[in-house]
């Protein structure tokens, strides 16, 4: 009887260790077709669900910019319900592309050349601009084209729109040829008898004047500004002796149009300033003109060598 129990709690024994290794096998197996393929995960992650099929060799949703989280299955293409296409919003119009309600600007400050001559030639004729017209569109005529604006009922821009420009059509007549180009402003001063003989830049600073004369017969003649006190413009007799169409100071980096040197540094040339300011400015030491008309006229006559005349 010991015998049969001893023999059947062996077998007992040796049945429970073979079925444990038999479980253990199984276990292999099945953790090891789980883990086939798979990428290694970090330590303390949880490994993603298994991505749903792709069909067709297309992206699926979730490979796109802004796709839903990883690991959530998408519909197919044939099951999906349709979306309704994105509207892009419409443009709302900002400020600097709305229209002008006075028009088109036809003209404004910087501007300069025939019109603007015209404009100031008609702000002229009923009284809102009290000078020579120069081409030149500065702060005098902005303050001109406001005042005219303004008693018009406009807005005061001070540009030339077309309404502005219209209106002013309308309440004036076409501008002769002596409206556009006046002699001069100021009235010229009895030459110097330095400037009798020959081909001269005769420049008073008494009379603020500049006639260009030839044997003794005014050919033209026009306003001119001086140096300040501090640089002061000299006088005496000189001679041209170098012209520059388009030349800018090397000292002060600015514009000297139609300049006609005569002694150093100091030219005859057109000054914008001078166009703009009149005589609430000064020069370096050159004689400014303002009217551009003149001196461009002027500028083509000279020749190096043509006398210059400064006197008070």
């Amino acid at each position: 009887m010991t015998r049969t129990r001893r023999t059947g709690r062996g077998r007992a024994h040796r049945g429970s260790r073979a079925a444990a290794t038999a479980g253990a096998a199984v276990a292999v197996l099945a953790l090891t077709a789980v883990t086939a393929g798979c990428e290694p995960q970090a330590a303390g992650s949880t490994p993603s669900a298994p991505s749903p099929a792709r069909t067709g060799g297309s992206p699926t949703d979730d490979a796109k910019p802004g796709a839903d989280e990883p690991g959530t299955p998408t519909p197919s293409a044939s099951t999906a319900p349709s979306r309704p296409a994105s509207t892009p919003p419409k443009p709302t119009p900002s400020a600097t592309t709305a229209p002008d309600p006075q028009g088109k600007v036809l003209m404004a400050n910087g501007a300069q050349g025939k019109q603007v001559r015209e404009l100031q030639a008609r702000l002229r004729q009923i009284g809102h601009f009290n000078r020579t017209p120069t081409g030149y569109y500065g702060t005098v005529t902005v303050t001109a084209v406001q005042s005219f604006q303004g008693k018009r009922g406009l807005s005061r821009t001070g540009k030339a729109d077309t309404l502005t420009w219209q209106k002013l059509l309308g309440m004036t007549h076409e501008p002769t040829a002596a409206e556009l180009n006046p002699p001069t402003t100021r009235p010229v001063a009895k030459p110097d008898k330095r400037c009798m003989k020959g081909r001269v830049i005769c420049i008073s600073k008494n009379s603020r004047s500049l006639s260009w004369m030839i044997d003794g017969k005014v050919v033209s003649s026009m306003d001119v500004r001086f140096g300040s006190q501090y640089t002061p413009t000299r006088e005496g007799t000189f001679s041209v002796y170098w012209k520059s169409r388009h030349h800018v100071s090397t000292l002060y980096d600015s514009p000297m149009p139609y300049a006609m040197f005569f002694s150093g540094g100091q030219a005859v040339h057109y000054s914008s300033d001078f166009a703009a300011r009149g005589y609430n400015g000064a020069s370096h030491g050159c004689v400014n003109v303002r009217d551009e008309g003149k001196i461009a006229s002027l500028y083509a006559q000279v020749r190096n060598g043509d006398k210059v005349v400064v006197y008070n």
